[in-house]
């Protein structure tokens, strides 16, 4: 089925059959004790860099990836996506076969980057939601023919403020709420269609649409979200599993910081969704810890690594904690350092990594 008629089928809710593509075998789903750690950061690769240099990327401690495509006719998918582009299944059959011949052993875990950008759409325009539909399409099919875990959903509003109920068209927040919950399970329709037993990282969830005031989420510029992730929840095929990746780690030190944020995720935010019973059946917990937390204000010193943000030992102990309090997923965010080309990497971060992923072993197994 061509992407516009899947979007239409699923706009319209009409049950429609999709025809099989050849696929790789999603790897199969480990205990769900074991914890997984993955490599995201503005090192982000493609597919051609994962398989010209996955065997040196293995011998880093990692289990897995997050990734970029572009397409064959210009232009880098994940930044256009949520727009009025509308891409096609042929722009990324290259990206599709370099993922099929990566032959990976240990970096398995592939998550393929999705944006909520340009993120100029109106929620009640269906002709451009269309596009996102089929753009979505497009990424599912992509990912489940590669043998990709699922998506990282970055839902950060890089460019379009579509989750700020204030800086929409004039309508009734309600009105909204209604309109963005019925995208949702528009949007998890169409990746289920190609991709039933995906697992979806999002960077952060319910917690952001309650900021800053929990009481009021109309205020909040992502106060849209959770209706989003509602709807989502509220379809998603008993396989999908999403997890809330608490980006809001990012600088967490202390054991209790881990804790606190697992209860929210568990406890709290229940009363945050109009779906409790799929989101205790569904939502996972995540987190995600800055390697070169705030450089910009803190600076990255490769040779006095003591006047980091983190210390490779802080750093280490941090890692530990998470992997711990997570249900499965622990993701390793880098801007200046280079994991996969060594730039801006001293050794005794890339020990701290290792030893933090050896000793979870150790002590929990």
């Amino acid at each position: 089925m061509s992407p516009l008629l899947l979007s239409v089928a699923v706009l319209t809710q009409t049950a429609q059959p999709v025809r099989a593509e050849p696929a790789v075998e999603t790897p199969a789903r480990e205990p769900s004790d074991r914890k997984l750690l993955i490599e995201w950061g503005w090192d982000e690769p493609d597919t051609r860099f994962l398989r010209d240099h996955i065997d040196q990327m293995e011998r880093l401690p990692f289990d897995g990836v997050v990734f970029h495509i572009t397409s064959s006719r210009g232009g880098n998918f994940t930044w256009n996506m949520w727009g009025g582009r509308r891409f096609e299944h042929v722009e990324f059959q290259h990206s599709i076969r370099n993922l099929q011949a990566t032959q990976a052993t240990q970096l398995t875990e592939w998550f393929l980057r999705v944006n909520v950008t340009p993120g100029d759409v109106d929620w009640f325009d269906d002709d451009r939601w269309l596009d996102v539909l089929a753009n979505m399409d497009v990424a599912a099919n992509g990912a489940k023919r590669s043998g990709c875990r699922g998506f990282m959903f970055d839902v950060e509003q890089y460019q379009g403020q579509l989750w700020d109920w204030s800086r929409q068209p004039p309508r009734d927040f309600d009105e909204y709420r209604k309109q963005v919950r019925k995208r949702g399970a528009f949007w998890m329709r169409a990746v289920n269609a190609r991709f039933p037993d995906i697992t979806v990282l999002l960077t952060f969830a319910y917690d952001y649409s309650r900021r800053p005031n929990p009481e009021d989420p109309s205020t909040s510029p992502y106060g849209l979200l959770a209706d989003f992730l509602d709807g989502m929840l509220g379809v998603a095929t008993d396989e999908t599993v999403i997890v809330d990746a608490w980006e809001s780690s990012y600088g967490y030190r202390e054991q209790s910081q881990f804790r606190k944020a697992y209860d929210t995720t568990k406890r709290t935010a229940l009363d945050w969704t109009s779906e409790p019973q799929a989101y205790a059946q569904r939502m996972r917990t995540g987190f995600g810890l800055w390697m070169d937390y705030d450089w910009y204000k803190n600076g990255w010193n490769e040779s006095d690594l003591e006047q980091n943000y983190f210390s490779p030992e802080e750093f280490e102990n941090s890692l530990r904690h998470a992997l711990r309090a997570s249900d499965r997923y622990v993701w390793v965010y880098t801007e200046h350092p280079r994991w996969w080309t060594a730039e801006k990497l001293p050794d005794e971060y890339v020990d701290a990594v290792r030893s933090a992923r050896q000793s979870y072993w150790r002590d929990d197994n």
